[in-house]
């Protein structure tokens, strides 16, 4: 949906007063009215005790929605949506973040705190010194818990636009794919053992950004990345941990090509 197709919309900074965010998939327009997902609902009537008429934000697509709460019962929250408005907060430097799969905690640390510096797409993957392997049912209840997250970090940090979480693909797997469709912009590996910094790059126009598993890629891999125009880069003299070392890059290219 384009803002062409919503005369109600308007170009604004965003909504003030609203008792939270809310993002919902469905397709939104001016006057809709529909019942909010039932995470949502919960946290609206049990830990905000929202009332009828108070406002809340609901969002997708880049468009943010004022919407007014039109009921309240131990079931659920309806709201109607008002006018809406085209509000970005992307980062100015497009980044891809392919981040070899951790155990639970740490990937969804990572995730959430991607999605708030700014990360365009996220691309799983399996290395082979990966500790966490998931089967067909265990990979699609983790990838909607994991789009989950990204979402829930959209509602926390104010973007408007989620980012997209890949289907998790074995490192070699992806390397093809990406040989079958090559990304424009800079490709960083992250490696303890490099020589290069950061601000030994020139400024990109896009940036993929390729972070391991706990013990590290193997020189295979390692070999593999190279040989695909990766750069390795590292982030000072000290090893740092998988949900560290992605998240502390990310800070560091908005600091020097982005918008912090």
């Amino acid at each position: 949906m384009c803002s062409s197709d919503l005369p109600a919309m308007r170009k604004a900074r965003g909504n003030t007063g609203s008792l939270s965010r809310i993002y919902v998939e469905d397709t939104l327009a001016p006057g809709a009215q529909f019942a909010l997902p039932p995470a949502a609902a919960h946290h609206l009537s049990r830990v905000l005790r929202a009332e009828i008429n108070d406002r809340v934000t609901v969002f997708n697509n880049g468009i943010e929605f004022d919407a007014a709460i039109t009921h309240i019962d131990k079931h659920g929250v309806s709201v109607k949506l008002g006018a809406g408005a085209e509000v970005s907060r992307e980062s100015p430097l497009p980044c891809t973040l392919v981040q070899a799969i951790s155990s639970g905690e740490r990937m969804d640390y990572t995730l959430q705190k991607a999605v708030e510096l700014g990360i365009a797409a996220v691309q799983p993957i399996y290395s082979e010194r990966s500790i966490v392997r998931l089967d067909e049912r265990r990979t699609g209840t983790r990838l909607a818990h994991w789009r989950q997250v990204a979402a829930s970090a959209c509602e926390q940090c104010g973007r408007n636009a989620v980012p997209q979480v890949h289907e998790p693909l074995a490192m070699i797997d992806w390397f093809a794919a990406l040989d079958a469709a090559p990304v424009e912009g800079l490709r960083l590996l992250m490696s303890p053992t490099a020589t290069q910094r950061l601000h030994d790059l020139p400024r990109p126009a896009a940036v993929m950004l390729l972070a391991g598993p706990e013990g590290g890629f193997s020189e295979n891999e390692t070999e593999l990345a190279l040989q695909r125009d990766f750069t390795s880069v590292r982030l000072g003299p000290r090893t740092l941990r998988t949900e560290t070392a992605a998240l502390a890059a990310l800070a560091a290219m908005n600091a020097l090509w982005g918008d912090f």
